[in-house]
Formats: structure tokens, sequence, C-alpha cells
């Protein structure tokens, strides 16, 4: 192993819930791959509970795991977003976020009461979502002539690549994910087709 190619997320959205003296905290897990996702996802739960009396969260990004933020909506500060990501950080996921919304039931719960129950509220939308392992990937993209489609797809299978988008005309076109760690080795192999250009596009 080159170096660390995989990382945990979850599969689907999930939710949980905590109550405490009146509140309830109702948390919803989403996996997302960039700030545009938190974005529209916020919205979504902004407008499904519009009287709410906070919308906190937290979310981490990157397979590297080094873009994240916390929001504590109003709260206290450091009393909601950061032990909603505290719960992110615990079970070593990215490609998360989790908004926990507040409905206040009259009764002040103090600087420890809020960071437990969004800490509960998150833990709970973790526990019911389904952790999955992913891969971190490269995605290039080769043309070439269809005369040299049957040695192309020789080394797409042979090195397991994954095709996601073709088109085979006369002048080729592919775009294709490999595993970061496997990716030298196709683009070499690939790259000593004579006729066949490759370029590196994006990291997934």
């Amino acid at each position: 192993m080159l170096f660390e190619d995989t990382y945990l997320t979850i599969k689907e959205p999930s939710q949980g819930l905590y109550k405490d003296k009146g509140s309830k905290f109702s948390s919803y897990a989403f996996p997302v791959n960039n700030e545009n996702e938190v974005k529209q996802r916020l919205a979504e739960i902004k407008k499904l509970h519009p009287s709410a009396t906070h919308h906190c969260y937290a979310f981490r990004l990157g397979a590297d795991k080094q873009s994240f933020r916390a929001n504590d909506d109003g709260e206290p500060s450091n009393t909601a977003g950061k032990p909603i990501l505290g719960q992110i950080q615990s079970k070593d996921l990215t490609n998360i976020l989790i908004i926990v919304v507040r409905y206040f039931g009259g009764t002040l719960l103090g600087v420890s009461g809020l960071i437990n129950a969004y800490k509960l509220a998150a833990a709970d939308a973790i526990t019911n979502a389904s952790i999955i392992e992913k891969t971190v990937n490269d995605v290039y993209e080769i043309h070439f002539d269809y005369i040299l489609m049957n040695n192309v797809m020789r080394i797409i299978k042979e090195e397991e690549l994954q095709i996601l988008s073709q088109e085979s005309e006369l002048n080729c076109f592919i775009t294709f994910s490999v595993r970061k760690n496997n990716s030298m080795n196709a683009f070499d192999k690939i790259s000593r087709l004579e006729g066949v250009e490759i370029k590196f596009s994006r990291t997934i």
C-alpha cells in the first residue's frame, strides 16, 4: 500500500432523535461530496422545519478529512456544532453532514446539557446509518481512433478500470476511474499505447 486511499462515510441519509426536558433534537445525517451539497441539504432541512429554534450542523469533506466546519446557529458557543463534529470524528467519517434541529421545550438545559443533547442526537443518526468504506479514485480521459479499441479495452479489463462515460465512433473518447494506488500503473500501460492520448481529469 503506497498510502491510505480509502475512507469511511455513510451509504445513505439517516435520522436520529434525542429528547431532554421538553426540548426535541431531531438529527439528520447525509452523505455529501462538496459544500454546494451541504448548502442544499441545509436548505431542505430548514424548509422542513421552518419553526425550529435552531438548525445546528457540522460536516467534514475529503479523503484527507482536512475540510470541516461546525455551526452553533445561535446556541452558546461550542455547545452544538462542536459536539456534532466530535461524533463525526469519533467514527472517523468524512464526506458527511449532520444537522440537528432543536425545538425548545421551555426549560434551559445549560451548557453541559446542550453539549450532551447535540452529541447524543448526532450519535443516534450515525448509529442508524450504514457506514461504508470507499476508495479514493483518479479519473482519466482517453482519446483514440476506433481501430485501437481492442487494445484499450484489454487494458481496461486487465486493470479493472471503471468506465464512467464512453463515445465509440471514428474518434473514441472514454472517461474512466481507477483506485488511486493503482492509478500510475494504469496510466503507464495506456500511455504506452501508440496513438492513445490520456490526461488526468480529477480525483473523486
